[in-house]
């Protein structure tokens, strides 16, 4: 059955839905296997700004936009259309104090259907005032209205151009406070938004200095379900890609929360440490974890590439640092393993295992 889904799902140069979006320098996202062949073939520049690129360009995962992806219903094109109320009609309804919650959820169930669809309709939203309209209802006492319009945020957080100004009305405070809310699903979309508000460089620093943010992102890590963690782990990586925030994510107790959860087999949170091992804070947390070593071993075994990737980024870390983490990464046969990593597909994983061979072998100086 055809479907319906929005153009930004879609990778420019393929025109397919991306399967793993990626942030070129340029901001622009493309999947990560067209703009990787697009690199291959010896092309320096951005494919739709034709800019000039840097020699090795990064891939910045596109984590908010993956998981609108995963979680979009298609909207099957054989249903009929039905045309809805203009959008300050529905804002009215939503900051009407007589308005019931039925009305004020279908408002915004309307809200979010087009806006997940149409980037022309997420900007006549902003410009009709939404934002602020939506944001009451984020600070419902309602979880579902909560929700609901924490989704129709998310939406609008799609244009980059939306991001820092949903951060000027107020966005991350009450985006914030609902990382706290009765509804896990709720909790989860939370850490989502602040994933998509972090893409922005100026917004990481905000939302890392912001009362409580990080902090209520660890507490997610250690006492939410399987998607809280994931979406909590995805926010951090975001937000700890800004150095300045890597040292209140290891001060708010999120080393041990971290590995504990990589061994349970989420190579998010090892993402997440990789960055964290770039701070002699977060390299010393981790040494002071009895069998951090053999975590990360086990991520090099059993792990998916992108976790052996960070893994290997994080090893590497702790023994450029700490004749006594070679000690342990040599006991734990680290270097057996980087061994047959040479060998890996992955081009990434074959210099980074190098790298960590040559450290642990001594010849680091």
């Amino acid at each position: 059955m055809a479907a319906s889904y929005p153009d930004d799902f879609k990778c420019p140069i393929s025109l397919e839905i991306m399967s793993d979006p990626v942030i070129l320098s340029s901001g622009h996202t493309f999947d990560r296997s067209s703009i990787q062949r697009w690199l291959d073939a010896g092309h320096r520049t951005c494919p739709i700004t034709q800019l000039p690129l840097p020699e090795n360009p990064s891939l910045i995962p596109n984590h908010a936009l993956r998981s609108l992806i995963s979680n979009f219903n298609p909207v099957s094109l054989s249903k009929p259309f039905l045309p809805h109320p203009p959008p300050q009609t529905l804002i009215s309804i939503l900051i009407s104090p007589s308005a019931s919650l039925d009305s004020k959820l279908d408002c915004l169930n309307q809200l979010a259907r087009v806006s997940k669809r149409d980037s022309v309709m997420r900007r006549k939203l902003t410009e009709s005032g939404a934002v602020s309209a939506v944001l009451k209802c984020v600070g419902s006492d309602d979880p579902t209205l909560q929700e609901k319009a924490l989704s129709l945020l998310l939406n609008l957080s799609l244009d980059d151009d939306n991001k820092v100004g949903l951060v000027a009305e107020g966005a991350i405070g009450l985006t914030v406070a609902a990382l706290q809310a009765r509804s896990p699903d709720c909790r989860a979309v939370a850490a989502t938004m602040l994933t998509s508000l972090a893409v922005v460089e100026v917004n990481k620093a905000t939302i890392g200095a912001y009362p409580y943010a990080i902090r209520s992102l660890v507490g997610l890590l250690r006492y939410g379900n399987n998607r809280e963690q994931k979406e909590a782990a995805t926010a951090l990586y975001a937000i700890c890609s800004y150095p300045g925030n890597r040292v209140r994510t290891v001060e708010c107790g999120a080393v041990p929360i971290l590995l504990e959860i990589a061994n349970s087999g989420l190579d998010r949170a090892v993402e997440v440490l990789g960055l964290l091992a770039k701070c002699r804070e977060g390299r010393e947390e981790m040494q002071r974890f009895h069998g951090s070593m053999e975590i990360l071993g086990r991520v090099l075994r059993n792990g998916a590439p992108r976790g052996v990737q960070y893994a290997l980024l994080t090893l590497i870390s702790l023994c450029c640092h700490s004749e006594r983490a070679c000690v342990e990464a040599r006991r734990e046969g680290v270097l057996g393993i980087c061994m047959t990593l040479i060998d890996d597909d992955n081009e990434k994983i074959r210099a980074n295992a190098a790298k960590l061979i040559h450290i642990l072998r001594g010849n680091n100086a």
